[in-house]
């Protein structure tokens, strides 16, 4: 039995950026490239969508006209070797709205919501990544067990391209930076 056989060539070699914009929004829909190679995510949990659509709309709402939060859609890190992330939530320039793939210039901040199977990449990984691009800004909320998520925030080292802690809130969300915005994550 061959490799190809047991999975389609796509998940045993290398992509280029050419070819992954050659594939249709479904065929995207689910997965991140790192290095080349095709990542599927499990899909995520009501309560997860729910945390990131509620960030996302706090975002939207205090951003300002200069900027947009949305969800799930494809950050290009780097074109060779390919690495598009898909960050659960991103506040991005408003005038880039059109232009793909979305760049780390075009981005202020990201934010992961963290599930099973995807601590040691949002908690390690994404953040190596998402600094070495550039990108100002890094979030990562925690599915506590109580129920009240925690929501670590990073800030970005220019100097580094490394994050420095930032606060760390229970519940409720309140920050000056990016820019002033407090968000109850208490709701769900």
């Amino acid at each position: 039995m061959t490799a190809e056989m047991v999975a389609p060539a796509w998940m045993h070699e290398q992509i280029t950026a050419e070819e992954y914009e050659s594939w249709s929004e479904e065929q995207c829909a689910g997965i991140e490239i790192v290095d080349g190679m095709v990542v599927v995510s499990p899909s995520a949990s009501k309560r997860h969508n729910r945390l990131a659509r509620i960030l996302a709309n706090a975002l939207d709402a205090a951003a300002g006209p200069e900027w947009n939060a949305d969800t799930d859609f494809d950050v290009r890190l780097q074109d060779i070797p390919l690495t598009n992330r898909r960050p659960d939530v991103v506040v991005y320039r408003a005038d880039t709205i059109d232009i793909t793939p979305t760049r780390p210039e075009h981005v202020l901040l990201v934010a992961e919501v963290v599930s099973p199977g995807s601590e040691t990449t949002d908690r390690i990984v994404k953040v190596d990544q998402y600094a070495k691009a550039g990108i100002g800004f890094y979030w990562r909320i925690e599915q506590a067990p109580t129920g009240v998520p925690l929501v670590y925030t990073y800030v970005l080292d220019p100097a580094t391209k490394t994050y420095r802690d930032g606060d760390v809130f229970t519940g409720v969300l309140k920050v000056a930076a990016p820019f002033p915005v407090e968000i109850d994550l208490g709701q769900i």
